[in-house]
């Protein structure tokens, strides 16, 4: 037992390393004060209200990170209004590795669907849509790279993150909401009709 007792301690201390290069991975998170994951958005980062980004808090960035991308798309977009069913709402590059909150991302790049500019709000044409919130840390810099698109941002991370998160939230507007409650109702009401003539059928058959 003595002898195997050094051998026994290097493997355990090696068990412990291991474990804390397992945590450490993939620790990079992104979240809001403002709503759950998977939650509907705050009126105010709609169309509805005042159209402000969310609040959004970072945290677990690798240390060997040199910056920050955050994309915010909506995937769920009609096919007839946008081909490839995806709209850009903001994309933030080259932000700080000690920021803890994004808020408009002061000094660094900025896109969206409409070109460059800050976040657009939510504003679902039909029904609910996701808005999937991505973090990326990279391992350097891109404040010289050309970027035009979403693509061209991509492009330009590929090959250099070190680790992502994903916040999703959810968004469908008064006017939808309203719409799809008439359409219930008035679901209801033919359904009703329909009952009622059968049993008027029937009483008159029998």
């Amino acid at each position: 037992m003595g002898k195997n007792t050094p051998r026994a301690a290097i493997t355990g201390l090696l068990i412990m390393l291991g474990s804390g290069a397992l945590v450490a991975a993939g620790s990079l998170r992104i979240t809001s004060p403002s709503f759950q994951p998977n939650a509907s958005l705050p009126v105010s980062a709609t169309c509805e209200g005042e159209g402000r980004a969310p609040e959004l808090q970072v945290s677990g960035v690798p240390p060997a990170a040199k910056s920050l991308v955050l994309i915010v798309v909506d995937p769920d977009v009609p096919r007839m209004i946008k081909s490839d069913g995806r709209f850009l709402h903001w994309a933030v590059w080259d932000i700080p590795t000690d920021t803890g909150t994004i808020a408009e991302a002061r000094g660094a790049g900025g896109l969206n669907e409409n070109g460059g500019g800050g976040y657009i709000p939510a504003c679902p044409p039909n029904g609910e849509h996701r808005y999937v919130f991505q973090l990326f840390a990279l391992d350097t810099r891109l404040g010289k790279s050309r970027i035009a698109h979403e693509a061209d941002l991509r492009r330009a991370m590929d090959g250099h993150v070190l680790d992502q998160a994903e916040l999703v939230g959810r968004y469908t507007t008064r006017f939808a909401r309203i719409a799809q409650f008439a359409f219930l109702g008035i679901l209801l009401l033919v359904a009703l009709f329909v009952v009622r003539r059968i049993l008027a059928r029937r009483r008159a058959a029998g």
